[in-house]
């Protein structure tokens, strides 16, 4: 069963988002953390700085005590007057700038009234941010904060967050770029093996793949020139066992054609003389009439394969009413009682001698080993003519349908079903040259139905000058060719051939 198809490149593609993925995630780890430590070292710094400027303020208070009314206010203005911010909490709190007054949190007053010194820090969103570190003034009860504004410390924590995203994203950026161009390094062995495979299922037996390195791109390289090489060798063989096989097909059927004319006639007037025979030797007399009957069918189906093998073969193209022939076809051999014929006027062009071989097959095939009623129908399909042969009969088993059209299987393997296995081959065969196609689908117990679909325009083709001389290899041809069956148009009324029906499988 063929697998759902895949891409190119999905794979590269994964190997650079896993190389992406772990470079932006080990890059975003190290920034995260440097970004905190930094960010941690200098609002520590500015901690440090601001509460040994505390420690020098409270002491250059104490020159204001006792605070009064008066002195509290001098305090306030001498501080803002060198460039400091202060809080005084002596009862209720006063500033010295009104545009520089913090609430000041429970956790530091309380700190503060402990006799410690405490600080606290504004949110980040909040503009101006501050830093307010606070304590008693030395023999006092009285408390006093001092407010530093960190501002620009809040703008060298933003550059550096920036600094550090651009940072992680050129990461992110150059990790793609080595990632895309090592997973296309790393591939290029897979995408030659992929090639290479592809090229031999095209018939290119000949493909190698380079051998480069002790890797084990390098191993499964050369492991693949010996599959192929090996490969190469059995195809040829069985190539030329073919061809040997067509050879042998063709002398037998030569060989034996002239011996069977002669046993043809010599049966056909022991036929006509069977009455005058003694009783007890008349079963054997018939016997011989029906074994001569069948060898001459199989020498007749073994003619016309060699001949399609060898390519000799030629197509006489002209319209035919589908539903006309279906009916001479079953009228002519008798099959009217057994197979009922259905469908519409259909016109086609195609070689009426073919098609009429094609579908009589079919058709015998279904009256020999089929059963119940049997159906041939007709049906025009867009450009396509398909031809359906039915019947009720126990079916084809799944093992065998694969190889029913090849030459000589029969499902009855003790051979005692009639027919020589060449039946349905020479159905295919001619249908490859219509340029149709022919299918089976059969359900063991239910029945089983041919589908023969044909181009309504006509098989397509050089036309033919002349009679087609066998190819210059053989009757096979070179092995593996296919011979191109040559096409000669004619117009006239639809007929039905006279060739008698082969053995079918």
């Amino acid at each position: 069963m063929a697998g759902r198809p895949v891409l190119p490149g999905r794979l590269r593609r994964r190997l650079t988002i896993a190389f992406v993925l772990v470079a932006g995630v080990s890059a975003g780890l190290l920034a995260g953390g440097t970004g905190l430590l930094l960010r941690q070292s200098w609002l520590d710094a500015s901690l440090h700085e601001a509460a040994a400027d505390a420690r020098y303020q409270l002491v250059l208070a104490g020159q204001f005590l006792p605070l009064t009314e008066q002195r509290s206010t001098e305090l306030l203005t001498s501080f803002e007057a060198s460039g400091r911010h202060v809080v005084l909490v002596d009862g209720p709190a006063r500033a010295s700038h009104p545009a520089y007054a913090p609430v000041l949190g429970t956790r530091l007053r309380a700190v503060v009234a402990d006799g410690r010194l405490g600080y606290q820090r504004s949110a980040p969103a909040e503009r101006p941010r501050l830093l307010v570190v606070g304590g008693r003034i030395p023999g006092s009860t009285a408390e006093l904060y001092v407010l530093t504004v960190e501002d620009d410390v809040a703008a060298d924590l933003g550059q550096l967050r920036t600094a550090l995203l651009a940072g992680w994203a050129l990461v992110v950026l150059l990790a793609a770029a080595v990632g895309h161009a090592l997973a296309r390094r790393t591939l290029e062995p897979v995408g030659r093996a992929s090639r290479a495979a592809r090229a031999l299922t095209e018939g290119l037996l000949a493909t190698r793949l380079p051998v480069r390195g002790r890797d084990e791109f390098s191993v499964w390289a050369a492991t693949f020139n010996e599959m192929a090489e090996a490969l190469e060798s059995k195809i040829a063989a069985l190539s030329a066992a073919q061809a040997r096989e067509r050879r042998f097909t063709a002398d037998v059927a030569h060989e034996l054609r002239t011996p069977v004319t002669a046993l043809v006639a010599a049966a056909s007037l022991l036929r006509e003389h069977l009455d005058q025979l003694p009783e007890d030797a008349q079963p054997s007399a018939r016997l011989l009439i029906g074994d001569v009957v069948r060898l001459r069918r199989l020498v007749d189906d073994l003619m016309e394969i060699s001949r399609l093998d060898a390519g000799r073969e030629r197509l006489t193209v002209r319209a035919v009413d589908a539903v006309a022939l279906l009916h001479g076809i079953v009228s002519a051999r008798g099959w009217s009682a057994r197979v009922r014929v259905t469908g519409d006027p259909v016109a086609l062009r195609t070689d009426p001698r073919r098609l009429e071989r094609v579908l009589a097959n079919l058709i015998a095939n279904a009256v020999e080993h089929g059963g119940g009623e049997i159906t041939a129908s007709v049906a025009g399909a867009g450009l396509l003519v398909v031809f359906e042969v039915t019947d009720q009969g126990p079916g084809i088993p799944a093992e065998h349908l694969p190889r029913v059209f090849d030459r000589f299987h029969q499902v009855d393997a003790s051979r005692s079903a009639p027919g020589s296995g060449l039946g349905l081959a020479i159905a295919r065969e001619h249908t490859d040259l219509l340029g149709g196609a022919l299918g089976v689908h059969s359900e063991p117990g239910e029945g089983t139905r041919f589908r023969l679909e044909l181009p309504a325009d006509g098989p397509a083709g050089p036309p033919a000058d002349g009679p087609a001389g066998p190819p210059a290899d053989g009757p096979g041809g070179p092995p593996g060719a296919v011979p191109r069956p040559q096409v000669r148009t004619e117009t006239g009324p639809s007929g039905c051939a006279a060739d008698p029906v082969g053995g079918v499988g």
